[in-house]
């Protein structure tokens, strides 16, 4: 089943929490702290598979969650880091937030990966905390949660060529007739369900991919019939093969067909519609084609495009199409997706502005501390130890809390918060 976009949330693994623990041993009831450290969460990662065509495994799971870190032990002893979870897509996947709508990554190449969320670190042990003037701390730190995210992958086929056209034209026909690709061809409308691929040779090792895009009518950029579903397939090709039936066998002229075409591309997407384009005038195996090739050749070619009379059924004209398309490509650069992600937007930075504090007045008397040193230390507290709530005590104060609450005109009696805690301010 050929599926191109889906939705689902990821998380990454918590953090594992460290412990408070001493040693004790033979005739030492209470020696020095021996608490370990959490294991780190694993992240989630995203890896590129070539073998994948289709983003189908991810149709009937709407959330994945890598392992937690173990926590950590007396002795010494670190936590067990949690598993990554690794999600396998195909070429030319783009990751979207959900939320924002920007795009994370463009996954192009066998094996590159992207680390769409990363796991939490462990939090460290009470054997982290000793110093001359603190030698049995009974505190420890609890682990970061993970990151969760709602992400949206989208697939886009990986084409240099894109064959556009009304249905019916032929492109199955020629794709087929160029290339190993093997489409369901029969004479009704809408034959191809789904775009496909194939590989293009046109000299010694020189090749490139075409892709035969499900058939555009009228309104196709507004949704109706399947364009809107396979327009984007579309927007990685760097050039176009607009393949028209020049017979007129089914009732339509060539040109408005011609026509209709590049405007359902312009109304999707303006840099679309303006990708070189070169005509293959297909059918010239039929009467009616060779009778209407030369008014509708002189139209074409005066408008600017190269023209091509070709016959996807018997091959006429497919080779010397093919090989120019191959010495065109190799004159036209690839084409990128602009990232436009901020850099952090998935993957924490490393380190924290620890002076980054601010105070927000709430009420009249009461105050709420924030920032990201409130935040990195705050969840590293575990608020059932009072040891380790006087210690998120004594960092704040070492970043000069109580100058920056004086500063905001925090008086004796008013309510202060930070985290989950609220206390009295006295000066």
């Amino acid at each position: 089943m050929f599926v191109d976009e889906v939705v689902f949330k990821v998380k990454s693994g918590d953090g594992g929490n460290g412990v408070v623990s001493f040693r004790r041993e033979k005739f030492e009831a209470m020696g020095g702290p021996d608490g370990g450290d959490g294991g780190h969460g694993g992240d989630v990662i995203l890896r590129v598979d070539e073998g994948l065509n289709t983003l189908a495994d991810f149709q009937y799971k709407n959330f994945y969650k890598a392992e937690k870190g173990s926590h950590g032990r007396g002795k010494n002893q670190r936590g067990k880091d949690g598993k990554d979870l690794y999600l396998k897509v195909p070429p030319g996947t783009l990751v979207y937030d959900d939320d924002t709508n920007e795009i994370l990554a463009d996954l192009k190449d066998d094996g590159e990966e992207y680390i769409v969320a990363k796991g939490g670190k462990g939090g460290r042990g009470n054997a982290r905390f000793k110093k001359s003037t603190r030698k049995a701390p009974k505190f420890s730190e609890e682990g970061e949660k993970g990151e969760t995210y709602k992400i949206r992958l989208e697939l886009q086929l990986l084409a240099d060529v894109g064959l556009v056209g009304y249905p019916n034209v032929g492109k199955s026909t020629l794709i087929s007739k160029v290339s190993a690709a093997k489409p369901e061809i029969d004479s009704y409308h809408f034959t191809t369900l789904e775009p496909n691929l194939g590989v293009v040779s046109y000299g010694e090792y020189k090749s490139y991919v075409m892709a035969d895009i499900p058939g555009l009518i009228e309104g196709a950029h507004e949704g109706v019939g399947l364009g809107d579903e396979f327009l984007k397939h579309l927007e990685r090709t760097r050039l176009l093969i607009h393949v028209v039936d020049v017979s007129g066998i089914e009732g339509r002229d060539p040109i408005q067909d011609f026509e209709n075409i590049n405007k359902e591309l312009r109304e999707y997407d303006t840099e679309l519609a303006n990708l070189p384009q070169i005509i293959a005038l297909n059918k010239m195996d039929l009467k009616e084609a060779r009778d209407n090739l030369p008014e509708v050749k002189e139209e074409l070619t005066k408008r600017g495009f190269e023209v091509f009379p070709i016959s996807a059924v018997t091959g006429e004209g497919v080779d010397a199409l093919k090989y120019h398309v191959g010495q065109k490509l190799e004159t036209l650069p690839e084409k990128e997706k602009e990232v436009k992600a901020k850099e952090n937007v998935l993957i924490k930075p490393d380190f924290v502005d620890e002076n980054k504090m601010e105070i927000n007045k709430i009420a009249d008397d009461k105050y709420e501390v924030v920032g990201e040193l409130i935040d990195e230390v705050v969840e590293k507290t575990d608020f059932n130890n009072d040891a380790s709530v006087q210690r998120l005590l004594r960092i704040v104060r070492h970043h000069k809390l109580d100058q920056l609450m004086r500063k905001s005109g925090i008086k004796d009696g008013d309510t202060v918060i930070i985290g989950p805690i609220e206390f009295e301010y006295m000066e």
